[in-house]
């Protein structure tokens, strides 16, 4: 917060300056002011474009692991039909997330991509600011 105020009051302190008038000593007399250069044309600030999210929507979704055969934590163990069934829904997840994982990874870049851009618009703001 404090860091804010500083910075609004430096935005404000040389146009403080500027607006106020020149002292003058008591019993001296006002002298007419030099004509001023004619201003130029001040530099146009580029408009500072807020990045846009990648969509929810292109979120990949992570595969679900297969659910375990109760049987498995029994001692007595799984049938044969059951043991082979799970093994196989657990290699059919694996080939899921083999493929999920450069889907995530992509859609991770797109998010680094979002968070750069934004501290890229953050400083634009300020710097416009500042002018």
């Amino acid at each position: 917060m404090r860091g804010t105020l500083l910075l609004i009051a430096g935005l404000l302190a040389p146009s403080v300056a500027l607006a106020a008038p020149p002292a003058t000593p008591p019993g001296a007399t006002a002298k007419p002011a030099a004509k001023a250069p004619p201003a130029a044309a001040a530099p146009a600030v580029a408009a500072c474009t807020p990045p846009e999210p990648p969509p929810a929507s292109v979120r990949p979704t992570k595969p679900a692991l297969p659910e375990k055969p109760a049987c498995l934590d029994a001692k007595a163990g799984c049938p044969g039909w059951e043991a082979y069934s799970y093994n196989d829904a657990i290699k059919a997840y694996n080939l899921q997330a083999q493929a999920f994982r450069p889907i995530a990874e992509a859609y991770l870049q797109k998010l680094n991509a979002y968070v750069k851009a934004s501290a890229e618009y953050a400083q634009c703001e300020v710097t416009a600011m500042q002018k």
